[in-house]
């Protein structure tokens, strides 16, 4: 009920989960589907009107909660992301 309570407020409670798909942010996701489609990050940054170091922070975060070593094994992540 406290989180029901938070989110009625305006807050924005702590996510729970720390790794995993469950941890990305709606920017992270946005970020990892367009690196898994081959954009670099000055295109991902025009396309999320954000400067390109933003990108690799978000990237970065992401690689981290997926366990995954770099863009190339963020295709089948994010795939396997969407079948759960």
């Amino acid at each position: 009920r406290a989180g029901a309570a938070l989110v009625a407020t305006g807050a924005r409670p702590r996510r729970t989960a720390t790794s995993g798909p469950a941890a990305l942010t709606p920017s992270e996701r946005r970020i990892a589907r367009l690196a898994a489609l081959g954009l670099t990050n000055a295109e991902i940054a025009a396309e999320a009107v954000v400067v390109p170091k933003t990108v690799q922070f978000h990237l970065t975060n992401v690689y981290r909660k997926l366990g995954v070593a770099g863009r190339d094994q963020l295709g089948p992540a994010l795939d396997r992301l969407r079948a759960d």
